[in-house]
Formats: C-alpha cells, sequence, structure tokens
C-alpha cells in the first residue's frame, strides 16, 4: 500500500526487514549531507568571489583617489603658500600617518604572537588526559 505522497507503509514490516534497511538509509543520508555541503560550499564560494571581485575594484579606485587627493591638497595649499612648502607640508602628513599606522600594524601582529596557539594547548590536554586516564 502506498500512501498519497508516494511512501511505502512500513506498519506491517518486520524488525528485521526495517533493520535491514538501516545501511541504505544512511548511506542515502551521509550522501545527501555531502550534496547539501557541497552546494553550500559553491555558493559561498561564489559568493564570496565576486565579494573578493568588487574589493578589487573599490581599490583600484583608491589607488587613484589618493594621488588625486594629494594633489588637490597640495594645489589648495599652493594658494596660500609656494607650491615646494604645500608639497613639503602634504608628504610630512603623509609620513606622520604612515608612521602612526605601521606602529599600529605592528602592535596588532605583537598582539598575535602573544596569545596562546590553540595546537599547543589541545596537546596540553591531550597529555592531562592521558595522564588522568592511566591513574585508573
Amino acid at each position: 500500500m502506498s500512501t498519497p505522497r508516494g511512501f511505502r507503509d512500513r506498519a506491517d514490516d518486520s524488525l528485521f526487514t526495517l533493520l535491514g534497511e538501516v545501511p541504505e538509509l544512511v548511506r542515502n543520508l551521509i550522501t545527501a549531507e555531502f550534496d547539501a555541503a557541497k552546494a553550500w560550499a559553491k555558493r559561498v564560494g561564489k559568493d564570496a568571489g565576486m565579494g573578493g571581485v568588487w574589493f578589487i575594484i573599490a581599490l583600484f579606485f583608491l589607488f587613484w583617489l589618493i594621488p588625486a587627493l594629494g594633489a588637490f591638497t597640495i594645489i589648495g595649499l599652493a594658494s596660500w603658500m609656494p607650491a615646494w612648502v604645500a608639497s613639503l607640508i602634504v608628504v610630512g602628513l603623509g609620513l606622520v600617518f604612515l608612521v602612526v599606522f605601521a606602529l599600529l600594524g605592528v602592535g596588532r601582529v605583537r598582539r598575535l604572537s602573544r596569545g596562546g596557539n590553540p595546537a599547543k594547548s589541545l596537546a596540553k590536554d591531550a597529555v592531562m588526559v592521558k595522564e588522568v586516564a592511566d591513574e585508573f
């Protein structure tokens, strides 16, 4: 007998018949989970790739915007002072910003090395569990 959706009614099946179908059901479930994981990874990879492309395009425009902004600043300052002084001021400010942001980056990288390594802590935990297991 079949249900309206096409599923078989298993009420009359024996326990051994049901247990015999478990490996096939598990295999089908694992296959379906792998297929779903592959589809998810494909979708996420495509979205991440397109996001990366948009960021690269934005960085391209930023690359050309920074010199234009520097030229604009130099030209604006040159209306009040000689052009070489205006250029020197813009270069000096650029160097100050460069040093400040480089120091902030170095501080962040040093913070990474201070943190505990998860692999080392995992190995330490494994040794502790082994020692406790050996006691019993």
